[in-house]
């Protein structure tokens, strides 16, 4: 799964590496080393600027959590922050959105937390859990496959720009032999070589897109402990990226 992760690569740099047409400086987020579910990220989706126009690739914020267009409740977004890559196509929450809206959600990596099978004094579980910091192993971007989908705020004015929630899910699916060791799932990082075909609005037959859901290669990703300052949302800095000192690891070393 995936419940935090990274992204502080500013605009005007991820502008560059996924060659988005239109983005609006209003539209700016800071850089975020910890995010949560709920909060505002950036994706990078196709779509037309104006209604009858050509699609354009564009970076726009939008909210962790997906809102399928029929919710009574936009709450129910925290609950549907992934979906499963395997059945992705054929929920009725995520299906319309997996055919024709599609986005890139751009991270520079994601944490995850490892239970020890035996904690020191105790059961699994009677210890906390180490979080880890996985990332690509030579620095590139990391685009997660997401879909995206509006919801219409029936209390407020059909004018009001405040009136439609744009919110997106990341994809997930098992996770890499070396990774499952922390955890079993992971989200599907997608390779530069498939983020044409992901963002096509023109792709439209689930079979043909689902060729797409593809997971990196062995090794791609790689993995190191990170102190537990991260299990508190409040903490966003750099630092929680740096891995910490084998004395502080509170899983059993041969893990890695």
């Amino acid at each position: 799964m995936c419940g935090r992760y990274a992204s502080s690569k500013s605009p005007d740099d991820l502008v560059e590496i996924f060659e988005v047409d239109r983005f609006d400086p209003a539209d700016e987020l800071p850089p975020d080393w910890n995010i949560a579910p709920t909060k505002q990220v950036y994706a990078v989706l196709e779509r037309p600027v104006e209604s009858g126009g050509p699609p354009a690739r564009q970076l726009r914020p939008v909210k962790w959590g997906l809102v399928p267009s029929w919710a009574k409740d936009p709450g129910m977004g925290a609950k549907m922050i992934n979906a499963r890559s395997e059945t992705v196509h054929e929920k009725p929450a995520y299906r319309k959105a997996f055919a024709a809206r599609r986005c890139l959600l751009p991270a520079d990596g994601y944490f995850e937390w490892h239970t020890p099978e035996t904690a020191p004094d105790g059961p699994k579980g009677a210890s906390r859990k180490q979080p880890y910091w996985i990332h690509p192993a030579d620095g590139a971007e990391v685009a997660f496959a997401g879909l995206y989908e509006w919801w219409r705020d029936r209390s407020r004015a059909d004018d009001d720009p405040l009136g439609w929630l744009w919110t997106c899910t990341i994809l997930t699916l098992d996770a890499d032999p070396e990774l499952a060791r922390i955890h079993h799932r992971m989200p599907l990082v997608l390779t530069r070589d498939k983020w044409d075909g992901w963002l096509d609005p023109a792709w439209t037959e689930p079979e043909e897109v689902r060729g797409l859901l593809v997971p990196p290669p062995t090794g791609f990703m790689t993995a190191h402990p990170v102190s537990t300052d991260v299990n508190n949302v409040r903490n966003n800095a750099p630092h929680l990226l740096e891995a910490i000192p084998e004395d502080e690891v509170t899983v059993d070393a041969t893990l890695f």
